[in-house]
């Protein structure tokens, strides 16, 4: 199944902009595009919706009035000219917030929170979250380009000052990202913390002590402040 996406912006270029965007992505596809808030409303309705790109500044209903009024709303993503609105935007409890003009790199890792999100929030049953998992990834800037990555592949992660190098089997990338953020983002129940440098995958781990962990044939330290983390996530 397809991610169902529909575009709510009352300017045609900005429409257009995230349809040349959404028609890049296999694993999108735009089930709808509307002018207004109104027209949305009736739109979401009727037709299933997984992510509705949203303008703030409309006229009749802006945006967040048309949030406000959804009992049963799929995932938001914000996208504005007016950075003023971010905080009650995410009150709101909206995915993300962009900010126009929205570069390809920004709107990738819009999706990428879409898909961690599936893995972290959905309140799905085992099996479900498992499948999610199996799909999720992240694009990360390397080099000049924008590489796929997904999460089911990471062994273990290496912080290098302001970048870190992820390490998947029989390769490795470095990207400019500080650990704190990855820690964040990836699901809490697949990824574990040992050390101020390093993330290692659960279900990458073949052997631990109290000292260090063995992650595919590579030991890690397990450092001081993370040990009962550790240890308390591995015994569950």
């Amino acid at each position: 199944m397809k991610i169902q996406c529909l575009i709510v912006d009352d300017e045609p270029p900005a429409r257009e902009l995230l349809v040349s965007y959404i028609e890049k992505m296999d694993d999108l596809e735009i089930t709808g595009q509307c002018g207004n808030a109104l027209e949305a409303f009736a739109f979401i309705q009727k037709y299933p919706v997984n992510i509705l790109f949203l303008d703030i500044q409309m006229p009749r209903m802006n945006g967040l009035e048309l949030i406000k009024s959804l009992q049963e709303r799929p995932r938001i993503i914000l996208t504005t000219a007016y950075r003023e609105f971010a905080v009650e935007g995410f009150e709101l409890d909206v995915l993300d917030y962009l900010v126009k003009p929205i570069s390809f790199e920004r709107f990738l890792k819009s999706i990428s929170k879409y898909h961690q999100y599936n893995v972290l929030k959905q309140p799905a049953a085992v099996e479900n979250k498992e499948e999610a998992f199996e799909k999720a990834y992240m694009y990360f800037k390397v080099n000049k380009e924008l590489v796929k990555i997904f999460l089911k592949e990471i062994v273990y992660i290496e912080s290098i000052k302001d970048y870190v190098r992820i390490v998947m089997p029989g390769k490795s990338v470095i990207t400019y990202q500080r650990i704190g953020y990855m820690e964040e983002k990836l699901p809490e129940t697949k990824f574990v913390r040992i050390h101020k440098s390093y993330i290692v995958s659960v279900d990458k781990i073949v052997s631990y002590n109290n000292e260090e962990v063995n992650v595919q044939s590579i030991s890690l330290p397990i450092g001081r402040n993370y040990k009962q983390q550790f240890l308390r996530i591995l015994s569950v």
